[in-house]
């Protein structure tokens, strides 16, 4: 496929951007130079996350086929992609709820759990993690119910929490994350290939982390739910104000011989991105790969950013940016979700969306600026989009068709915003995820 010229074609050309960062992160591509030898005895594969299918596939095409292999990975619900021609299936893979856990889930977690039993010294176990393990690999902690632990977890969801906030509560609320299933695990070795979705790439927070010890404690999660005036049922409230859920620490003896690997990170697809507009003419910078915040107060700073370099002339000594150019950014921005409004209708979208929103908002239609936001697994939030598109005339034809961006962002409805456009993106599961992906192209 030839690259799209970006003068002439910018959505194409910021479509391009976004497949160009998504295939980077590809596990077929990147897992080959992170796996061991096979072990002297059994080698059992477990998992969880959105890209669980695609890594369990390529590990079945680079696994030695005279090397027994077998074991069990949990992905999302109509994320398992197609099986190549020929490739033998050897891992089971099963589908589960995200970003709220469901019973497959519960089920898939206590059949991984027991895959790990009894294993000796002499034995490897693969763990496979991806972003979205943390619902997928649902453990409930003694005394919570799966529905309890749905309501918290809905509650966290709309909270405004950012993912390392979440993925505390997620650790100290379960029996097999926060490092529980890399310790269940003792004495075989373990080694963990990671696709990080996570600002800074902390393997104890992808997924929260089941093979990973954890320095975060109980009372670093008490004061999260109370930040976010989350309730738990008063046992485990007093459970954690005890410390009774505790989770594996570093230095366990435990972990001893375990090795981590991110075999794909959100900086590394911000990179390929880049080249490819590098290598169509356009000047590329990378802002950053760890940008949090709430989704439409860092899609209102980017307009303004935007707006000036789009002001400013070509080649200027005193500017950061020159255009034409492309800005990109990755991370995992944050939406508060606000009440139901009066007529009782909720919108519907995600963080892409609504940092679409925000951005169009703060460009007020700024001519020579377009912009693509997307979350490199193909889904935005829970809706069938990635994210959508900002192109200069995104007010104006809204505004034709009685849409306000401002009434949209009240009922965060990004969906029903850029839905009526043609503006949403769509790709459908991409089966990986390396988080938020931003792409400001500037004429």
């Amino acid at each position: 496929m030839s690259t799209p010229n970006p003068q002439t074609h910018p959505r194409e050309f910021l479509t391009y951007l976004y497949s160009t960062a998504v295939q980077r992160a590809l596990p077929l591509h990147t897992m080959v130079a992170h796996l061991p030898p096979p072990p002297k005895g059994r080698t059992v594969v477990i998992g969880a996350g959105k890209a669980g299918g695609s890594m369990a596939q390529a590990l079945e095409a680079l696994w030695p086929a005279d090397a027994p292999l077998s074991g069990l990975v949990v992905t999302r619900y109509h994320h398992i992609p197609p099986r190549p021609a020929g490739l033998a299936s050897r891992i089971e893979i099963v589908e589960a709820a995200h970003p709220v856990p469901d019973a497959a889930g519960l089920a898939a977690s206590q059949r991984i759990l027991e895959l790990v039993q009894g294993l000796s010294a002499d034995d490897l176990v693969l763990c496979l993690i991806s972003g979205g393990g943390s619902s997928l690999l649902t453990l409930p902690a003694e005394g919570l119910t799966l529905a309890e632990k749905q309501g918290i977890n809905k509650d966290l969801l709309n909270s405004g929490a950012n993912i390392g906030e979440m993925n505390c509560v997620r650790k100290h609320l379960s029996r097999i994350k926060g490092g529980r299933l890399g310790a269940a695990c003792a004495p075989a070795r373990v080694v963990t290939l990671t696709i990080s979705d996570v600002p800074g790439d902390d393997p104890s927070v992808i997924a929260s982390g089941p093979t990973v010890a954890d320095a975060s404690t109980c009372a670093d999660a008490l004061a999260i739910l109370k930040r976010y005036r989350i309730a738990l049922p008063p046992p485990l409230h007093t459970a954690l104000e005890q410390g009774a859920l505790e989770t594996p620490k570093p230095g366990d003896l435990a972990f001893n011989g375990h090795a981590v690997h991110m075999i794909a990170t959100p900086q590394e697809s911000l990179e390929a991105a880049a080249a490819a507009a590098r290598d169509a003419g356009l000047n590329a910078y990378i802002l950053s790969d760890e940008m949090e915040g709430e989704s439409r107060e860092v899609g209102k700073v980017q307009a303004a950013m935007a707006r000036t370099v789009a002001r400013t002339a070509t080649a200027s000594a005193n500017v950061a940016f020159i255009k034409p150019c492309v800005i990109l950014s990755g991370g995992e921005t944050t939406v508060t979700v606000r009440p139901v409004p009066a007529e009782g209708v909720r919108g519907k979208g995600g963080r892409a969306g609504e940092f679409c929103l925000g951005l169009a908002l703060g460009l007020q239609g700024q001519a020579g600026v377009y912009a693509l936001a997307a979350d490199t697994d193909g889904i935005d939030g829970m809706e069938d989009n990635a994210g959508a598109f900002v192109e200069p005339g995104t007010l104006a034809r809204a505004q034709a068709l009685g849409l306000k961006v401002t009434d949209s962002l009240d009922r965060n409805d990004a969906y029903g915003y850029f839905q009526p456009l043609g503006d949403l993106v769509i790709t459908g599961p991409t089966h990986t995820n390396v988080n938020d992906f931003r792409a400001l192209l500037i004429l």
